[in-house]
C-alpha cells in the first residue's frame, strides 16, 4: 500500500503556471522528490536537520508557506469552518468563499 503523501499527491492536477510545491520537512523523503519532481513540479523543502548532505531550497519561497498557513489558521476563526457543521462539500465550501469576502472587506 502506498504513503498516504504519495497517494494524495498522485491526485493533483498540473495547473501550467504552477511550478512548485512548498512542502514542510515530514516529506524531505527521495521517494517524495522523486514523485514531485515527475508531476512537473520543483519541490521547495527544507532539509531535515540530521540529514547528512543536505538539498539546497529556495527560502525566500519556503516563507511563503508560512502566509498559507496563517491564513487557513485566520479561515479557522469561524466556528462553521472548523467545526464542518455543513453535510455537504458545496456548502462548505460556499461558506469558505463567503468567509474570504467577509475577510476581504
Amino acid at each position: 500500500m502506498p504513503w498516504k503523501g504519495i497517494a494524495l499527491l498522485d491526485k493533483i492536477i498540473k495547473v501550467p503556471e504552477q511550478k512548485y510545491i512548498l512542502m514542510v520537512r515530514a516529506y524531505e523523503g527521495e521517494n517524495m522528490r522523486r514523485k514531485v519532481m515527475e508531476k512537473g513540479y520543483s519541490p521547495v523543502i527544507p532539509p531535515k536537520s540530521n540529514r547528512k548532505d543536505p538539498r539546497e531550497y529556495d527560502k525566500k519561497r519556503y516563507k511563503q508557506r508560512n502566509e498559507i498557513e496563517r491564513y487557513f489558521l485566520h479561515l479557522k476563526r469561524f466556528r462553521k469552518i472548523f467545526a464542518r457543521y455543513d453535510k455537504l462539500d458545496v456548502l462548505f465550501c460556499g461558506f469558505i468563499y463567503f468567509a474570504m469576502i467577509v475577510d476581504a472587506i
